[in-house]
């Protein structure tokens, strides 16, 4: 075991300093009745609140968008930041994601939805966001919280992007946030695994070997070769850029908060929704969803994890019902230290990665992918010899003969290329299927305690209610439905052509055994021998049993 899990950092327990912002005249409002009588005070809270979300357009930020909605139609105004797209003006990109799937139980709730959201022009990678003089006036004039997720989850982004997105834009909204007089909450979202260098982290911020500031400051002058060879050093134990620049970010938020209202959401793995809007919603190819598209049509076939490691999945829904809850405690209750919020499953209903890959498998009978390249099939190895011997046969070979197949038929070859970029993308995944940890959850279990029994239904994050088998098996029809925008209604086909491929692999499989065997004839007394003696024993059980059958007539 590395030293680094045997000595963990001291932690730094946050208290800001007096709160000196008045408290706004609506913080305490009245609680907003449901049908049959019940009362949630959270989805009250956010009556009337003008909101600011970065990040969106995210997978995380479009659900947390739709739940505001859903819950709290009378919400004043959502600004979302959105980066300026080629062909495509700000309303057109806001219609866009209005008018799918997700957000159909929301026009329902409120009709107006489209009057609901304000996108406004920024550019995260640039000073001040590139925001225009009267966008950013609007902001500092009428925000009262702020949801805060954009970030690069990039596990391979070069430091320079990860730190401009994941710190210093971080730094640059901490100083409008300053700037807002109306402001309650300001809630940011960082990851589980902002110290996966650890094996146990409780609810607080550790330290980072180098401040914030000089990461920072040694951005603007070095050049783009130099922070390339000098990263390895510069995040040490960390796995990659996207979790050190996440841990950066949060000393950030302690050093530069001041006498803000803050929390701090940690998330896991965020999977597929679990029930809200409806099962099995994903729009992204991160964390496992790319395995399971990459296995389900049959390009990945052995994976290196430890079996009993637990994949920490946390669904989308369960995160944004956590962050929602959160921005009203924060706001209302005005807590005198920072407190920070993990979201995760390993914990108290932990699931294996060996039991998750079971289901996956068991899941693709049920709902098989369109055209497969191979078999849904997937094995995992625990050492690196074995999975450069699995990757070799089970993944490179396979690919090198279907290429051959395609210049022989006057193709242009992919398959190679397509595999190398997957295995690269699974090699930057071992790191946490070969892993444990154990996250606290003292934070979480207090926000579950303080709400009353409404708002534990409506903004339920209880990860002991999560069923792993069906979750895993929507999860499957989500990735199928929604990422691969494949037809539900060609199941049928898709198991008929699953069926195709296994009569060809045991074709193949025979057709080399006669090969092997054959030759093995030719060239060896011993395998002829071998032959004979299978052949005779064959015949004498035969001849046994008919005379046993012919005694019994």
């Amino acid at each position: 075991m590395p030293s680094f899990f045997q000595k963990p950092r001291k932690a730094i327990h946050l208290v800001p300093g007096s709160l000196s912002r008045e408290l706004p005249g609506n913080l305490f409002p009245e609680p907003q009745t449901r049908a049959g009588g019940t009362m949630s005070m959270i989805a009250a809270f956010y009556g009337n609140k003008s909101i600011l979300i970065t990040g969106a357009t995210g997978f995380l930020g479009k659900v947390l968008m739709e739940k505001l909605l859903r819950t709290s139609p009378h919400l004043k105004v959502i600004y979302i930041l959105v980066r300026p797209k080629a062909g495509q003006t700000l309303q057109q990109r806001v219609f866009q994601i209005l008018d799918s799937k997700l957000f159909e139980k929301v026009k329902e709730s409120c009709p107006n939805v489209h009057e609901k959201i304000r996108p406004i022009s920024a550019d995260l990678d640039q000073r001040d966001f590139a925001m225009g003089k009267e966008d950013m006036q609007e902001l500092l004039a009428s925000t009262n919280i702020i949801f805060h997720c954009a970030a690069t989850v990039r596990f391979d982004a070069h430091l320079r992007n990860a730190v401009q997105l994941n710190v210093i834009a971080t730094q640059q909204l901490l100083v409008m946030a300053s700037q807002m007089p109306k402001l309650e909450a300001f809630i940011h979202f960082s990851t589980a695994f902002s110290n996966c260098n650890l094996n146990q982290i409780d609810e607080v911020i550790y330290p980072c070997p180098v401040e914030p500031r000089k990461i920072i400051d040694s951005m603007e002058w070095l050049d783009d070769t130099i922070i390339e060879e000098i990263t390895p050093k510069l995040i040490r134990d960390w796995p990659n850029t996207y979790t050190y620049t996440k841990a950066l970010g949060e000393m950030v938020i302690q050093q530069e908060g001041g006498n803000l209202n803050i929390a701090i959401i940690r998330p896991s793995i965020v999977g597929p929704s679990w029930q809200e809007p409806f099962p099995g919603w994903v729009d992204n190819l991160n964390g496992p969803s790319g395995m399971i598209i990459a296995t389900g049509k049959g390009f990945l076939r052995s994976i290196r994890a430890t079996p009993m490691a637990v994949a920490d999945l946390i669904p989308v829904d369960m995160v944004v019902n956590l962050t929602l809850a959160a921005g009203w405690y924060t706001a209302v209750h005005r807590p005198k230290s920072l407190l920070i919020y993990h979201s995760t499953t390993g914990g108290l209903n932990p699931c294996k990665w060996s039991e998750m890959g079971l289901q996956v498998l068991a899941s693709f009978k049920k709902i098989p992918f369109e055209k497969a390249f191979r078999r849904p099939n997937a094995n995992f190895t625990t050492n690196s010899l074995s999975a450069q011997y699995w990757n070799a046969v089970t993944h490179r070979a396979p690919a090198i003969v279907y290429d051959c197949y395609l210049v022989l038929t006057g193709r242009k070859p992919r398959m190679m290329k397509l595999m190398t970029r997957l295995l690269k993308t699974i090699s930057m995944l071992e790191y946490f299927t070969n892993r444990s940890w154990e996250w606290t959850s003292a934070n979480s279990e207090m926000l579950r305690s303080e709400m009353s029994p409404e708002d534990q239904r409506v903004f339920n994050f209880d990860v002991r209610q999560l069923n792993w088998l069906e979750y895993i098996e929507n999860y499957v029809m989500g990735v199928k439905k929604y990422l691969l925008k494949e037809d539900m209604a060609e199941i049928p086909k898709a198991r008929q052509h699953l069926r195709r491929l296994r009569n060809i692999h045991y074709l193949f499989n025979t057709a080399l055994f006669l090969i092997i065997w054959r030759l093995l004839m030719a060239r060896s007394q011993v395998a002829r021998n071998v032959w004979l003696y299978i052949v005779s024993f064959g015949f004498k059980l035969l001849s046994y049993f008919r005379a046993s059958s012919t005694l019994k007539a």
